[in-house]
């Protein structure tokens, strides 16, 4: 069965497509949880509002674009909410002249459950930039947008997040960080 027939199916409230689309998307969509949400039961809770909305929303899915990128972003904004709802967003200071260095490559040899956990020990508010960022792909206009902030705590919340995780990398991260106005503008 392809893609398109499986979502044909599913849209015609077939249950047995429902559990194939389940099973073949959950352990990915389940990823995307987990990189917002550290605890395994909240992350799998938000996993299923998450399938209940794409199972009630299929007939907003269009066809354009990647089924699963449309699928990733319910899972995103369902965790987004959940964190809303918890009050867990906590974000630093803002600093609006915050100058960012170009980080070293994360080390090839991490698996990417050394790298979850190391997610894991960022503050709710540097993961959730550094994930909407650097994995979603969203600009700072947008997680700004998206978690009521402005451009700027976007930014420095992921550049936080960076200098964090270089420290648990055990690398050395500059005293002094440049962002170029090019990328100012590109990341807007």
């Amino acid at each position: 069965m392809t893609e398109t027939e499986l979502i044909l199916a599913c849209r015609k409230q077939n249950r047995r497509a429902q559990q194939r689309l389940y099973d073949a998307y959950s352990p990915v969509l389940f990823g995307v949880c987990k990189r917002y949400i550290s605890r395994k039961e909240d992350a799998e809770d938000i996993l299923v509002e998450a399938f209940f909305k794409i199972f009630s929303n299929l007939d907003q899915y269009k066809g354009e674009g990647s089924f699963e990128g449309w699928m990733r972003r319910i899972v995103a904004n369902e965790a987004l909410m959940f964190l809303r709802r918890r009050n867990l967003f906590q974000f630093d200071i803002e600093m609006t002249d915050l100058e960012i260095a170009t980080p070293s490559p994360i080390h090839s040899d991490l698996a990417a459950q050394d790298i979850m956990n190391l997610l894991d020990q960022l503050p709710t508010g540097y993961r959730t930039v550094f994930n909407l960022y650097a994995l979603e792909g969203f600009k700072h206009r947008e997680i700004a947008d998206m978690l009521g902030i402005s451009i700027n705590t976007s930014k420095s919340q992921l550049a936080l997040a960076k200098k964090k995780l270089q420290g648990l990398l055990g690398m050395d991260y500059e005293e002094e960080m440049v962002f170029s106005e090019q990328n100012d503008q590109e990341d807007i």
